[in-house]
């Protein structure tokens, strides 16, 4: 193999990774929107007390596909372009979910929608890359 091929995996692996990890992340804040009661999330989440309930579960839809765009269309090489996009909407995402916070003085809650938003952005790089959204 040559040093081009192992770093061209080695590169393949890392999104995977990354993917996994933000797909994971995405997964289980679904499910604590989508299952848990409004009192225990905000007990963690403070926010999730204060919007309608409504809002709180539109929100764990949208991670949850989010977490789907980010693992089915490369897994299944079905459409693989798709995750790219899909990564591209989870920086979207994490973008008006910091500026939400922001609104409400929580600046100190935006780490993690900033670490969500540059691996999303490592994902798009390298999918894209990888699976051009337009053909040549």
């Amino acid at each position: 193999m040559t040093s081009q091929q192992t770093s061209s995996k080695a590169i393949h692996i890392t999104i995977w990774v990354a993917q996994v990890i933000l797909a994971g992340s995405l997964i289980w804040a679904a499910w604590m929107k989508l299952f848990q009661s409004i009192e225990q999330l905000s007990a963690m989440w403070p926010w999730a007390g204060e919007v309608p309930d409504a809002f709180v579960k539109f929100t764990g839809i949208v991670d949850l596909l989010g977490a789907m765009g980010l693992i089915l269309p490369s897994l299944l090489r079905i459409k693989p372009n798709l995750t790219p996009i899909a990564a591209i909407c989870i920086i979207v995402l994490m973008i008006c979910a910091s500026v939400f916070h922001i609104v409400r003085g929580e600046v100190s809650n935006i780490g993690a929608n900033i670490v969500f938003a540059l691996i999303a952005a490592f994902i798009a790089w390298g999918r894209f890359k990888k699976a051009p959204i337009i053909s040549k």
